[in-house]
């Protein structure tokens, strides 16, 4: 499968990673649905992509009635779907000790709900969509990616929420690639490293600059259409299920 067959929901569509997958998506003939809280920026992207090639539906992704809606909404615009990328996601640090103190519940409970629980809502509703799909030449019927992070495995002082919302990604993965298998659905997650996106882009030049060196090759941040051409080589390619790939420049993150 190809991106110019895909009709796409895109999770945090509406920038950075999601951004930059939708864009590639649309480039190679595809249609993409965002599912986004950040309508303004939407209709930004609409306007220039074109309305026959992207919607917009405004979604908290921990909501299971609402991704369910939308999800609905989105086959009866595209005729169905076929590719999944979960982008959507929230970074919030916070250590588990402050001066003494321990984090309120509610904030390492908020990180999990996005990052995890909200890709697997998502992902449940997609896939239950995807089962009834024609299949290819492959027998596939189509592809659900997620976002985990390096975090997954080298998670820092102060990620402890983060790390935990990604490392459940990567650890659902395969579970859900052996059971989708049976209707021809493929299931993979992206781990990316320091990447270009807003979360990164609002801190200091200096930090910047150091999160860059830190990078052993290419010494510098991740670009958001790398990752979305990382999405388009997994849909392209049919042998890849039930793994996590690094997008990273081969780092591998200190404490702190």
């Amino acid at each position: 499968m190809g991106f110019s067959k895909v009709r796409a929901v895109v999770t945090g569509g509406a920038s950075g990673l999601g951004e930059a997958t939708v864009r590639r998506i649309v480039k190679s003939g595809g249609q993409a649905a965002i599912f986004d809280l950040n309508a303004d920026r939407a209709k930004k992207i609409i306007e220039e992509l074109g309305e026959k090639s992207v919607i917009y539906k405004e979604t908290d992704v921990t909501n299971a009635e609402q991704v369910e809606r939308n999800i609905s909404e989105t086959l009866e615009c595209f005729g169905g779907i076929n590719l999944v990328v979960n982008c959507a996601g929230i970074g919030t640090p916070g250590k588990v000790l402050s001066k003494g103190n321990p984090i309120a519940l509610e904030q390492f409970e908020k990180v999990i709900k996005v990052n995890l629980i909200g890709s697997f809502n998502v992902i449940r509703v997609a896939a239950a969509a995807m089962q009834k799909n024609e299949p290819n030449e492959d027998g596939e019927r189509g592809v659900i990616i997620s976002t985990a992070s390096v975090a997954a495995y080298e998670g820092q002082i102060g990620q402890a929420a983060y790390s935990a919302s990604k490392g459940g990604v990567v650890s659902m993965t395969l579970p859900i690639a052996r059971e989708l298998a049976r209707d021809g659905i493929r299931v993979m997650a992206i781990a990316p490293g320091l990447m270009e996106t807003p979360m990164v882009e609002g801190l200091p030049e200096a930090a910047i600059a150091s999160l860059s060196a830190a990078v052993p090759f290419p010494a510098r941040l991740g670009k958001p259409d790398e990752y979305a051409q990382l999405v388009e080589s997994i849909v392209a390619n049919p042998m890849l299920n039930g793994e996590t790939i690094r997008l990273d420049g081969a780092i591998r993150m200190q404490p702190k």
